[in-house]
């Protein structure tokens, strides 16, 4: 999720788990720890494959996290007297800022690597957009009154009903995302595709309107399903892949099986003037996404690797407005 989420919800979590007194200490603490995962972004790992797929890794592990979170509360018990006072609660404070973290980027679409360093998927649930307002402004509003009038009881009930409000709506995203996984089997088995893989996400900013990604052999359908407006079966677009190029590089180029490991298989591969790039289909929609990479040319007999390149983003304006539409109606515009 966004930053300024993170620090919100680190800060309501460490707040709402401390005695009243120390509300606001522990809202500063829990803020730190809230987005202190995410500074892994300025590492440079080697290379844009490399920094793209490690990004969300030991830093968002829950081993090394709970390792972390412990190792700082002995080193508080002995030096800060809050923690000294209520060593139970900062310690369940403090892994509770540290933890949270991780456990809410795992409901988004990239991909966060919980477990590391055991080597599985990145794990991807996809139920919330990485911004979500509605999410967000709950705890918000409960960090505001720490801020305001820390000790207060009504800010102790502005706190606990921040933290129930936002996991009511993750919990609605989860009812959500079911909700169109099957329309979405029953959409693709009218076309005679009964047990695809399917990826399925939130569209920006909201929990209404999804977009569904069914890979087949060779290629992916995609498609969007409104919650609000869409009765009839979800209309898919297939979009073809080139499969067997993927295959053959992978081989050889370490990077096109890193790309395929991180996202869990939902890439595409298309060859232009015989280099292969591979498309993360996970964030971004038509032809238009966020993480394509040129990864191998094409040589004589195999294909050989290059200095993997991250290519760059195709413009598309006005894609909020797009969204707000197709949310309400029936009428395909994304």
């Amino acid at each position: 999720m966004d930053s300024l989420t993170q620090i919100a919800l680190g800060a309501c979590v460490t707040a709402a788990l401390v005695p009243p007194g120390q509300r606001r200490k522990a809202a500063a603490l829990g803020a730190f720890l809230g987005t202190l995962p995410d500074l892994d972004v300025f590492l440079n790992y080697g290379g844009p494959v490399e920094n793209f797929t490690m990004h969300r890794g030991f830093s968002h592990s829950l081993f090394v996290l709970a390792g972390v979170g412990t190792l700082l509360w002995l080193v508080l018990r002995r030096w800060w007297k809050p923690v000294r006072e209520h060593p139970r609660s900062w310690l369940a404070a403090i892994l509770a800022a540290l933890l949270t973290h991780p456990l809410l980027d795992a409901h988004t679409a990239y991909g966060t690597q919980l477990f590391w360093p055991i080597p599985s998927p990145p794990v991807a649930w996809a139920t919330l957009f990485i911004i979500d307002p509605l999410y967000t402004l709950p705890l918000l509003i409960g960090l505001i009154a720490v801020l305001i009038r820390p000790a207060s009881k009504i800010t102790g009930r502005f706190l606990m009903a921040g933290l129930l409000l936002s996991t009511l709506y993750l919990g609605w995203s989860w009812i959500a995302q079911g909700m169109v996984a099957h329309h979405a089997r029953q959409s693709l088995a009218a076309q005679g595709l009964s047990a695809p893989r399917m990826f399925i996400t939130p569209s920006p900013l909201n929990t209404l309107l999804w977009r569904v990604v069914a890979r087949t052999e060779n290629g992916y359908f995609e498609g969007f399903d409104s919650l609000v407006a869409d009765d009839s079966p979800i209309r898919f677009t297939f979009h073809p892949s080139d499969d067997p190029a993927m295959a053959a590089a992978s081989v050889d180029v370490p990077a096109a099986r890193r790309l395929q490991w991180f996202a869990d298989g939902f890439v595409s591969a298309n060859v232009v003037d015989g280099t292969l790039i591979i498309t993360d289909l996970r964030m971004g929609a038509g032809d238009n996404y966020i993480f394509r990479h040129a990864v191998a040319r094409y040589g004589n007999p195999h294909w050989q690797l290059i200095p993997a390149e991250r290519l760059p983003m195709l413009s598309r304006s006005g894609i909020l407005s797009a969204t707000w539409e197709r949310i309400w109606s029936a009428e395909p515009n994304l």
